[in-house]
This record gives C-alpha cells, sequence and structure tokens, in this order.
C-alpha cells in the first residue's frame, strides 16, 4: 500500500473529499442560510439588499458542490454507486430544490409585477430551507447507517427509511446552523434598518441552532452509541468535540459585542470541527451498513485504484490552490456593504 507522508492514498482521498464537502458547507451554508430569512424581510429594499448580498458569490459557493461530488466519483466510486442508489429520490429532491433557487435569483428582478417578485421570493426561501435540511437529513443517514447489503447494495424501503427521526433532527440541526451563519453573512453585507433587523434574527437563529443542537447530541449519545466510540476509547480525541463547543460559544459572545467578521469565523469553524468530528466517528468506515458490518463501505473497499488515487492527488495538490486563490479573489472584489443600483438584482 503506497503512502504520503505516513497515509496512504485511499486516506489522503477522504481527507481531500472532506475538505471539499466541508468547503462547500461553509460557503453554501451561508446562502442557504440568506435564503431562509428572506421571507423575514417585508421590505422590497431590503429582500433586494439580502439578494444583492449573495448575488456575486451564489453560484461559485456551488462550484465545491461539483468538485466534491466529482472527487467522491473519482476516489470512492463504490462509495458513490451505493449512495446515490439508496438517495436517489432526496438528491433528486435536493437537485429540483437547486435549480428552483437559482432559477428564483436570476428570474425575480426581470419584472416589477408585485406578484411575479413574490412568487419567486417564495421560491427562494423554500428552496434555500428544504436545501439546508435535505443535507443534514444526508449526514444522519450517513451517521446512523443505511441498509446496505451484499454487493453493496442498497435494500432499503426508501423515502420512508430515509426520513427517519434522527435524520430529521440533524437535518433541523443543520438548518438552523445555516440560518445563524447566514444572519452574520448578511450583517456584513448590510446597513440601516435591515442590519437593525438582522441582529433581533440572530438572535433567535442562534437560540434555534444552540436547542436543536443539544437535542440532537443528546438523542446521539444515548441512542447511537456507535457514533461516540471513537473518543470513549481514546479521550484525548475529546479534545476536537470540546474545541466545536467553544467555537459553537463563541459566536454568540461576538455578535453581543457586534463583531461580525470574527462571528463568522467561528462559525465557519464551528462547521469544519463538527465534520471533523463526524470523520472521526466514521473512520475508516465511510458508510455503514444496518443489515451486516460486513458490508460497511469503508475508505480501502469504495477506493479506486491506488495509481488513479495517486494521479488525483496530485491533481488536486495543484487545482485545490488554484480554487481557494480564485474564491479569495471574488469575496475580495465584493467586499463591503451591499450598495443598490441599475445593474442590481
Amino acid at each position: 500500500m503506497e503512502t504520503f507522508i505516513g497515509i496512504d492514498y485511499a486516506t489522503w482521498w477522504f481527507l481531500v473529499v472532506g475538505g471539499l464537502f466541508s468547503g462547500y458547507a461553509i460557503l453554501d451554508g451561508f446562502d442557504f442560510g440568506a435564503g431562509a430569512w428572506h421571507l423575514f424581510f417585508k421590505k422590497e429594499k431590503s429582500r433586494r439588499i439580502a439578494l444583492n448580498a449573495i448575488g456575486p458569490v451564489w453560484d461559485g459557493n456551488e462550484v465545491w458542490l461539483v468538485i466534491g461530488g466529482g472527487a467522491l466519483f473519482a476516489g470512492f466510486p463504490v462509495l458513490y454507486a451505493s449512495l446515490f442508489s439508496a438517495m436517489y429520490i432526496p438528491f433528486m429532491l435536493f437537485l429540483v430544490f437547486i435549480i428552483f433557487r437559482a432559477v428564483s435569483i436570476e428570474f425575480r428582478s426581470k419584472e416589477k409585477m408585485n406578484w411575479w417578485r413574490k412568487m419567486w421570493d417564495y421560491a427562494y426561501s423554500i428552496s434555500s430551507i428544504l436545501l439546508a435540511f435535505l443535507l443534514g437529513v444526508v449526514l444522519g443517514n450517513v451517521l446512523q447507517g443505511i441498509a446496505i447489503g451484499e454487493n453493496f447494495e442498497y435494500v432499503g424501503v426508501g423515502l420512508v427509511e430515509f426520513l427517519n427521526p434522527y435524520a430529521i433532527m440533524v437535518g433541523v440541526t443543520t438548518l438552523a446552523l445555516f440560518m445563524t451563519h447566514g444572519a452574520i453573512y448578511l450583517l456584513l453585507k448590510t446597513e440601516g434598518r435591515l442590519y437593525a433587523k438582522l441582529t433581533i434574527l440572530l438572535k433567535r437563529g442562534m437560540i434555534f441552532f444552540i436547542v436543536s443542537f443539544a437535542v440532537t447530541t443528546l438523542y446521539t449519545l444515548l441512542y447511537i452509541p456507535h457514533l461516540s466510540d471513537k473518543f470513549t476509547k481514546n479521550p484525548a480525541m475529546f479534545v476536537i468535540p470540546l474545541l466545536a463547543f467553544l467555537s459553537i460559544a463563541n459566536v454568540p459572545r461576538l455578535a453581543s459585542k457586534r463583531k461580525y467578521q470574527w462571528a463568522f469565523f467561528f462559525s465557519s469553524l464551528t462547521m469544519s470541527l463538527l465534520l471533523i468530528v463526524v470523520a472521526i466517528e466514521l473512520y475508516p468506515n465511510i458508510l455503514l451498513s444496518t443489515v451486516d458490518p460486513a458490508w460497511n463501505i469503508t475508505v480501502y473497499n469504495a477506493a479506486a485504484s491506488e495509481k488513479s488515487l495517486g494521479i488525483m492527488l496530485t491533481i488536486a495538490a495543484i487545482g485545490t490552490p488554484l480554487v481557494l486563490l480564485y474564491t479569495a479573489f471574488v469575496y475580495r472584489t465584493f467586499r463591503g456593504k451591499v450598495q443598490l443600483d441599475e445593474t442590481s438584482y
């Protein structure tokens, strides 16, 4: 088995895919969160400002999803096939909602009729809410396990099994985290009355997240013990969830002082740390089988050939800095408060 600085190629690719999806959660997370708040803004100008806050960056943020999906397919084709077979309906719903959301952003400003704009406002906000929720539901199912049988084929009952209580709790928690993240981002981009309203909405979002996160964490510890096995066997690893809790606690502390740039940093860090906790809990498994542990999909039985992984890691080492530079350039170019003009949405 070939390694690079002591880590095998399959594990490296596991880290690459995890990093890409973490980047997607952070970047499109505030997009979805901003959209989830959209109907709370009653004035036309407020809604336009909120849309223009994400206008220059939302489509670039979705690139991370495309790259992450491609990396998953290239590095772990067995996982890709099993996961998409098991969650075919949810992923198709996700695709429909992400199309509706994009269309809503682009079509809303094309006509001035009140009914036209309200229709797309509802489509945009509802799509954003459901996208955030569905991402959490998928994560909840991955954490809990899926009915994977012989030859890594899905043998479950479909959508009914997918919408189980734990997955719904993770979905609600994800939505709450994205709404908090999105409110902080909008506070960085707005001023005046909308800014004042968002300070109130952020407090509600933080309460929503803290309550849902506490309930989901308690349920996980009580009823899904395999997700804490790694930490109980190796107490030193508790430093990661501890850092996650401290990061969560830092968000309301910084928000109360109106240090929203740092609050945004720590809400992003919270997402990264929580996904690191997930990776630690699962590794070397990627997808657990609820039928028989023998059919667990791991980084080794799902990986492409070592030669393929080695070539792709070289490409990733070149491409990742370029994507990061492009992302940094876009955000630097469009930094500052939103100002409406004739080119605005």
